[in-house]
């Protein structure tokens, strides 16, 4: 009930909202327009009244006064009048500077236009150093002449002739249309301008409450005509809609639900859209009963699966050495070595063990792809590779054998890339063998990890019969070994940006006296750093090896 009535409602607020706001959008730019006009009209007739007055007064006698009120005497008289709040001081001195009459004469037609013209505010003034000194105020006479006040904001649009352009602003006075116009005299000077306020805050408050009554009125049209279309549609949309989403919920959250065809048992015929999302909704509960049931087996499938995989997973894990130190009675080396699958299982793999008393041989390799074919092929890979070299030759030797292994039935042409060196204890002297792998990193004792870059053979696996190149190196006491797999340095943050080989080397070198496993452990946490929240693309691998001293 509460989805009905609230479907319902929700339509009825679309359509009178949308109307409400047609109408506001008009009755909106109606009174801007109408205000416009008004204010043009208004604006247009103070500066007509402007024009007029400054053409029927005397401007030689405005400019004789403006002259006579600079004589220090009237400042005297000002402060008289001020005292006294009495004009009588000021018609005395204008008696006795003969500008009385004109003054009486200016004054009084200025009260008639005043008064004719229906003009809120008549007066002349004569702007001075940001002030404005009044000469006339058709409702103050005498009492006016010579006051100084601010200019007020609406001032600051006087041009540089003193010509008040008509403007309409609003201040305390209410909404008053200005204008201004500079009285000429005969020497061709401005001494004072003639400025016209006529109210218009009544035709504001017109258009203001016509707006508002136009807009009540558009609101309850609006109401009125979205509750005839709503009960409309009701009939035609949301009832049919109503019954399909009741029976869907009881599809959706009943026990066992997706097994109830509540949907199917609808008879919905409106011969439109609704119809269509009827047989729609109808066709997709019975696919979704058929997918539900095919989850259900699938998901078995998938939980038996992952359980083979985590098996698989520890299978690898415990193939690889992983108890260090892996010799504790030889301390003529120390030896560290991780491995951190990009899936539950992987490629990559390391390796390392004694051929004989005095040779051990260290591995490190890397599988094409990745999840469960690259961990079967890694699996055979090490296998070869260990107990080829245990029946003894050179790292070249060996991997020829295993190519030539691998080869047979290899119908998914999986390789892998090895890097496979033999070193003689009793001597620092060894072979490596390098089959598509990663160079070789070496740190002399006292110096930095740099990486030691000789020719590759292809990877193996790759062609048949091939030889492998091999190149001879030689350890001292303190120098250590670190190899990895392509995981490392083509580790690529979100930004598509890879790890490489430079910030590899920076962080070896930060502390080049820390143990193999800080050195390992300090890589891989910059490298997680580095990569950030985007996900691990390849397996990483790493090994690193430490000549601690001879074989005596």
């Amino acid at each position: 009930m509460n989805k009905k009535k609230s479907l319902h409602i929700s339509i009825l607020k679309i359509i009178a909202g949308a109307i409400t706001l047609v109408s506001l959008f008009l009755l909106v730019g109606s009174s801007i327009i109408n205000s416009r006009e008004y204010f043009s009209f208004y604006n247009a007739k103070s500066l007509d009244i402007a024009e007029t007055v400054t053409h029927s007064i005397d401007s030689d006698y405005v400019a004789k006064l403006s002259e006579a009120l600079e004589d220090p005497d009237f400042v005297k008289v000002r402060e008289e009048a001020d005292a006294q709040s009495d004009s009588s001081p000021i018609e005395e001195w204008l008696k006795e500077k003969g500008l009385y009459e004109g003054y009486i004469e200016i004054d009084d037609f200025l009260d008639v236009v005043c008064d004719d013209m229906g003009i809120e505010y008549l007066y002349i003034q004569n702007i001075v150093d940001g002030k404005a000194v009044y000469f006339f105020d058709a409702e103050d006479s005498f009492f006016c002449l010579g006051n100084a006040d601010l200019l007020e904001g609406k001032f600051t649009a006087l041009t540089g002739n003193m010509r008040l352009a008509p403007t309409t602003s609003f201040s305390e006075f209410g909404w008053l249309s200005s204008a201004g116009e500079p009285l000429i005299d005969s020497a061709g000077n401005s001494p004072a301008v003639v400025f016209v306020d006529i109210n218009v805050t009544d035709i504001v408050n017109g258009i203001l409450k016509f707006t508002v009554i136009v807009f009540l009125i558009a609101v309850i049209a609006a109401l009125i005509i979205g509750y005839i279309v709503s009960c409309i549609i009701k009939r035609r949309v949301t009832r049919p809609v109503e019954d399909l989403t009741k029976d869907a919920q009881l599809f959706a959250h009943s026990e066992e639900g997706y097994k109830k065809e509540n949907i199917t048992s609808l008879d919905i015929h409106t011969g439109d859209e609704i119809e269509e999302l009827y047989l729609a909704t109808k066709f997709m509960q019975e696919n979704l009963i058929e997918y539900m049931e095919n989850l259900v087996h699938v998901t078995a499938e998938k939980e038996r699966i992952g359980a083979e995989l985590n098996v698989a997973t520890q299978i690898q894990a415990d193939m690889l050495p992983r108890i260090f130190p892996p010799y504790p009675d030889r301390n003529e080396f120390d030896i560290y070595a991780t491995m951190t699958p990009a899936k539950e299982v992987g490629g990559d793999f390391y390796d390392f063990f004694f051929v004989d008393e005095n040779r051990f041989a260290m591995v490190m390799a890397d599988v094409s792809g990745k999840g469960v074919p690259a961990a079967l092929f890694m699996v055979i890979a090490k296998t070869l590779i260990k107990n080829r070299a245990l029946m003894g030759g050179n790292p070249g030797e060996i991997l020829s054998y295993v190519n030539d292994q691998l080869l047979e039935g290899n119908e998914a042409e999986l390789f892998v890339t090895v890097w496979l060196a033999i070193v003689d204890l009793t001597t620092g002297k060894g072979i490596s063998s390098n089959a598509g792998h990663e160079h070789p990193t070496l740190m002399r004792k006292g110096e930095e990890f740099q990486s030691i870059k000789y020719k590759h053979s292809p990877a193996v696996a790759t062609i048949e019969g091939i030889p492998f190149k091999e190149h001879e190196f030689e350890l001292h006491e303190g120098d250590t070994v670190f190899v990895f797999t392509d995981g490392l340095p083509e580790a690529t943050n979100a930004e598509n940006v890879l790890y490489g080989e430079e910030r590899m080397l920076n962080v070896l070198n930060k502390n080049t006296d820390a143990s193999l496993d800080i050195l390992l452990k300090n890589v891989k946490e910059d490298v997680d750093n580095f990569v950030g929240e985007a996900p691990q693309f390849d397996d990483l691998t790493m090994l690193a090896f430490k000549l601690n001293h001879l074989k005596e």
